[in-house]
């Protein structure tokens, strides 16, 4: 991780800036609850009437703001320890990031050399979640805010240089380990502090100003308000856009079934297809009305996430390909007596990975951010696989990683939905049909990065 002075980064738990929170609403929509008020006849009665027209019994009701979140703590199967596929594709869009703060550091006012005055830059990382990943975004902008003040604020006669602080938000859902977060925080600080004991930091203050950033958790939806209107300068976002804000209704209510797949798949119907396709266009439209009204003028974004390329449909690429294979897992555990089938009928992904051509239509509908960058690279899910080709050579370790991998994104949806006793025997299950699966290469991911900034209305 790229280090930074010691003195520039301070944890606090409050900060002037961040809005009194408000009960943020259930994600779940009323609609999708069923309640089966009368007798036990009667109750029976209703529940048969749905079945005979072909709907099924509305699934367990899924609050994606309670359940959704990665699996916490830093032990051997937490997001903390098997996140580096997230972290490598992070680092590959520095280029986005770094443009992207000093597009933002352009939005600030112009402050006076050595008047004392300061500026204070906000930013914040939406679905921060925890672990390393989580500092290396912070480290990342502050490097380049403290080259910034160097290169483009020389210091007076008197060594002093214009004053900036930066507010960094770090925002997910409730459920996210946020103590984890500040563990790792606090451990970040003690290392660096070790480090300008030896004077090895000396290199790095010579390039970069010791810029004060002041941290603080931020929980809640970023399908909902979560700053004040034009506080921020830069917004930045990883691997959460693919996230949906809950389950289409028709699906949640029983209108509509997904067959035993838990995502798109093969055999997925064409109207389940369309409201997969709807909801993500109700949330990302959504989500940029948001941070359109929390931008400063000319603020901006740089947004990652796991997509498709323009020739292939929602059923088709490296994603659909991870989530069809723990379908069949689990439907494997079905014919095994381990897993009710009802269970698996029932159970349907927050998800959606969109294409390139999708992102970039909505955002030109939507009409509130100027589209700076766009690019699409692909990424190995088994990080540890830096080998030229498409051969796969070692597909049982390589079926192991991506296990560990998706496991620490899902589990926690997986549990409450189908028990915890169930998890080890999926994750094996899963690593043996995808070993034998990579065997016709290489499980690729294509990633999505746009920057955006905030259209001049």
């Amino acid at each position: 991780m790229t280090m930074f002075p010691t003195s520039s980064l301070l944890a606090c738990s409050y900060s002037p800036l961040c809005p009194r929170r408000v009960c943020t609403p259930c994600l779940t929509s009323p609609s999708s609850i069923l309640f089966l008020r009368g007798s036990g006849s009667a109750a029976l009665a209703m529940l048969a009437s749905m079945l005979s027209h072909g709907r099924a019994p509305p699934q367990a009701i899924m609050s994606v703001e309670r359940d959704l979140h990665m699996a916490t703590g830093d032990g051997e199967n937490s997001y903390a320890i098997n996140s580096i596929f997230q972290r490598k594709t992070v680092m590959e869009t520095w280029p986005e990031l770094h443009k992207a703060v000093r597009e933002a550091l352009k939005s600030l006012s112009t402050i006076g050399i050595g008047t004392g005055s300061t500026t204070t830059m906000v930013a914040a990382d939406l679905g921060c979640s925890s672990g390393p990943n989580t500092l290396l975004v912070v480290s990342e902008v502050m490097n380049t805010i403290g080259a910034h003040v160097v290169q483009e604020e020389p210091a007076d006669n008197y060594g002093s240089r214009a004053v900036m602080e930066v507010q960094f938000f770090l925002n997910d859902l409730p459920g996210n380990d946020f103590n984890l977060v500040f563990r790792s925080l606090d451990q970040h600080q003690h290392q660096q502090r070790r480090l300008q004991g030896h004077g090895l930091m000396a290199a790095v203050e010579e390039k970069q100003a010791a810029v004060p950033c002041y941290i603080a958790g931020l929980p809640g939806s970023m399908y909902t308000r979560i700053l004040p209107c034009q506080s921020v300068h830069l917004f930045h976002s990883s691997h959460c856009l693919i996230w949906r804000s809950k389950i289409p209704e028709d699906l949640s209510n029983g209108t509509h079934v997904n067959a035993d797949n838990i995502y798109i798949g093969k055999t997925t119907p064409k109207v389940v297809v369309d409201l997969f396709q709807e909801q993500f266009e109700k949330d990302f439209e959504l989500f940029l009305s948001l941070r359109h009204k929390e931008l400063v003028s000319g603020g901006s974004m740089v947004l990652t996430f796991a997509g498709r390329k323009p020739e292939e449909m929602p059923m088709q690429g490296g994603v659909a390909r991870v989530w069809e294979v723990l379908s069949q897992a689990l439907e494997y555990l079905v014919h095994k007596g381990r897993v009710e089938n009802k269970k698996l009928s029932s159970f349907n992904m927050p998800y959606y990975a969109p294409s390139l051509d999708e992102v970039t239509q909505l955002i030109k509908q939507n009409d509130l951010f100027d589209i700076e960058d766009t690019r699409l690279f692909e990424s190995n899910w088994d990080a540890y696989d830096d080998s030229d080709g498409d051969v796969v050579l070692n597909c049982s370790g390589s079926a192991e990683n991506i296990a560990k991998i998706i496991r620490a994104g899902i589990e926690p949806l997986i549990m409450n939905h189908f028990g915890e006793d169930i998890i080890e025997e999926l994750f094996m299950v899963y690593a043996s049909i995808l070993a034998k699966n990579l065997e016709k290469g290489k499980a690729m991911c294509p990633v999505i990065v746009v920057m955006l900034k905030k259209s001049e209305l």
